[in-house]
């Protein structure tokens, strides 16, 4: 498999060189050359498949042939090594839990892949690569997690101060080893446009090898696919029509689903549900893309103003918005309607949601009130014990503590401050 630069500007490259760069040298993202459906017996069969399998199906043209096939099973066991509950909350409605791995949080799956894949591409490579990411929230704790002790490779992870939870922020900073959070004054959006004046510092570019990890990343992006079809494996009644809400805010994880959607997988539709932080809704609206700053919300993971992967969106659809909204809506809700939604579930179900996952399904109702009919995926983003504060003052109830999160919460913090690019600029050239 090959991929190409959405900006047309560069060669095609193969999947190993396109983790590496992370993003291409005209600065666009990139894109695989082709996607090939999966054949109809896998449907019909996949109650009878392994997670592993099904993943290694799914991923197996992706990758090929710069990880072997052994090698890519081996890849996917570790990766994979956690449960995916699908929790049926009220009729037609349920919940995808994808935070029950190592920093609970559903980025575990494509943080881990992109770390094993790195570690197997850098074996045969001498010189050091360096993986700057910046974070909203979660991004940072699955990367911190998967790369740490990968030899061969740094990690430095950008977030904005004070604008992520105590938990996210620990889960970053108190790893040490190969992995290195800077704090910088300002926000999600600040972080995410220093990264990206990193990559097109030519200068840096000749002294240090970066990739990224953000959803940018294919290694990052595309695995992600995997629980869609690991829903659809859970689904009971195959027959209803099947329709997923994705808490949004870089994209990644909804175009992901929108990959397997183009494998085969039978879903018809798809919902983006955002905070007030409304760029993609008021494109479907409008037709006009006017990114604009974040603004902070309790569901701050989705603080993004300018979401990366919705280029790729697009691009599934020719770039044609009534091609994409046959299959696609997106809506937007603020804080209070998130803490109303979760309070709501809580009281008449007993179900305990996260800011995002409350958002998702508050995206799922919406499309409800005018298809009825269809059987609802919220994807649950995230453990609620990452935003305790929020979920405990929300429900008036007392969470407990998982065991991942005990294991972080006497750890001493260590970050770097940091304001501008130069900053950041300087530090890399200091250590490589």
């Amino acid at each position: 498999m090959n991929y190409y630069s959405l900006e047309r500007n560069s060669i095609e490259v193969s999947f190993k060189e396109a983790v590496i760069r992370g993003i291409a040298p005209d600065r666009g993202l990139y894109f695989p050359e082709h996607i090939r459906p999966l054949r109809s017996s896998f449907f019909r069969d996949i109650n009878t498949l392994s997670n592993e399998e099904i993943a290694f199906r799914a991923m197996r043209q992706f990758v090929s042939p710069e990880i072997p096939e052994k090698i890519l099973r081996e890849i996917l066991a570790k990766t994979l090594d956690f449960d995916f509950p699908l929790v049926h909350i009220e009729k037609g409605v349920a919940a995808l839990e994808l935070y029950h791995g190592p920093t609970m949080a559903f980025k575990d799956v494509g943080a881990r892949f992109m770390a094993h894949c790195l570690g197997y591409f850098s074996q045969d490579n001498n010189q050091e690569v360096t993986v700057l990411v910046a974070t909203s929230g979660d991004t940072g704790g699955a990367v911190a997690n998967g790369f740490l002790g990968v030899e061969g490779v740094k990690v430095v992870i950008l977030y904005p101060s004070g604008k992520v939870s105590d938990i996210q922020e620990r889960q970053l900073t108190t790893l040490g080893n190969n992995i290195t959070a800077l704090e910088v004054d300002g926000t999600f959006d600040d972080c995410q446009a220093m990264v990206k004046s990193a990559f097109l510092d030519d200068e840096l570019e000749g002294r240090v090898r970066l990739t990224s990890a953000n959803s940018i990343n294919v290694a990052r992006w595309l695995p992600q696919m995997i629980y869609y079809f690991l829903a659809y494996k859970m689904m009971q009644d195959k027959r209803q029509q099947l329709v997923f809400a994705v808490p949004s805010g870089n994209f990644g994880n909804i175009c992901a689903g929108m990959v397997a959607q183009r494998l085969g997988l039978p879903v018809s539709h798809f919902v983006a549900a955002t905070n007030i932080n409304d760029t993609v809704p008021q494109f479907m609206e409008s037709g006009q893309y006017e990114p604009k700053p974040s603004s902070p919300t309790i569901s701050n993971a989705m603080d993004v103003g300018d979401p990366s992967n919705f280029v790729r969106i697009l691009h599934l659809y020719n770039d044609q918005l009534p091609n994409l909204a046959s299959t696609f809506s997106s809506y937007s809700f603020t804080d209070q309607m998130t803490r109303e939604a979760m309070a709501d579930l809580y009281q008449r179900t007993g179900y305990i949601a996260d800011p995002h996952g409350a958002v998702g399904y508050l995206g799922l109702k919406k499309y409800q009130e005018s298809n009825p009919e269809c059987f609802g995926i919220f994807l649950e983003t995230a453990h609620p014990i990452k935003f305790r504060d929020v979920v405990e003052d929300t429900l008036n109830t007392e969470l407990e503590v998982p065991k991942q999160i005990k294991a972080v919460l006497d750890k001493d913090k260590t970050s770097i401050p940091v304001k501008t690019y130069e900053e950041l600029r300087s530090y890399l050239l200091s250590v490589n």
